[in-house]
């Protein structure tokens, strides 16, 4: 190790290759009363075992910010367990890469991706919003009275970059309906070859009998289903994270029709400046991922 004034230290890859490792690991494996590693901590629990004699954690900082390592972080999810999810997430991966049933779609074909953000409340503040001024960030009370809430159901065309949405009471069938209705009474989706929706298996949509419905009603759609607790592949999440930054962070609305028409204004200001989501996740990035899922019940298998 350099001790020169001045000079940082230097550490074989053999420890820099120890530290990665035990900060993929979760710390009541090794029976520390911890959660998840901070910098501090895997700091201390690395002179503890005497990988090292001194270490600071913005050096593990430094090393796990190579390989995007982030001990410190956490977040929910929900493994996957559809029994089709390889086979039905397949199908739209293939849909955003341009491809049906193993043919290229033609420009008469549109993919539509839909879905509903419920309970969305509208919030008055006690007392008004204050707007930023020099060395003053924006105020928001922080108490404020309830003045009901009302879902935003959106269809996201993946090919076109449009978003079409409703506001309704709430979530439903005659929701959804209504929202399919606004985008199919419109030219091209009308008279063109196909429309494929992208749904989740939420109850406004939920199986064989929505599919019938859609179609029955429009004979030129087919409904998509994602698997179960798949929603993160259906891209009108992006759009709904983009909404909830842009529009509904901080919630500071006088009535639910102020936020109805925030969200409808959004649509068109957002349409002016939208390109189609570069969508990265394909069939070979999901082979991985079953592959991984696999593994993962293989080894809970064995433990149990």
């Amino acid at each position: 190790m350099n001790h020169e004034p001045g000079a940082r230290p230097f550490f074989p890859p053999e420890v820099v290759m120890q530290v990665k490792a035990l900060a993929c690991e979760l710390p009541h494996e090794h029976k520390l009363p911890l959660s998840r590693f901070s910098r501090q901590d895997l700091a201390a629990e690395v002179i503890k075992r005497g990988i090292t004699a001194q270490i600071s954690g913005s050096t593990i900082w430094r090393w796990l910010d190579e390989d995007a390592i982030r001990p410190w972080q956490h977040r929910s999810w929900i493994f996957p367990r559809d029994p089709e999810f390889e086979q039905k997430a397949g199908r739209v991966l293939d849909l955003y890469q341009g491809c049906w049933e193993d043919q290229p779609l033609g420009s008469d074909d549109y993919v539509i991706s839909a879905d509903e953000k419920t309970s969305i409340q509208a919030r008055v503040r006690v007392h008004s919003t204050q707007p930023p001024e020099p060395g003053q960030s924006m105020r928001v009370e922080f108490e404020y009275d309830r003045r009901g809430a009302l879902a935003y159901l959106a269809g996201w065309d993946v090919r076109r970059a449009k978003v079409f949405g409703c506001c309704e009471p709430t979530s439903g069938i005659a929701g959804f309906e209504h929202l399919v209705r606004v985008v199919m009474v419109q030219e091209p989706y009308r008279s063109d070859k196909r429309v494929l929706w992208i749904v989740d298996n939420g109850s406004s949509h939920r199986g064989q009998a929505a599919c019938q419905r859609l179609q029955n009603n429009y004979p030129n759609t087919v409904m998509i289903h994602l698997p179960v607790h798949a929603s993160w592949l259906n891209q009108v999440e992006i759009y709904f994270s983009v909404v909830q930054r842009k529009v509904l962070t901080p919630n500071d609305f006088s009535s639910l029709s102020a936020v109805a028409e925030r969200l409808l204004s959004f649509q068109s200001y957002y349409e002016q400046i939208a390109k189609p989501f570069e969508w990265k996740f394909t069939r070979v990035e999901l082979r991985k991922l079953v592959a991984k899922f696999e593994k993962q019940q293989s080894s809970t298998a064995l433990a149990a």
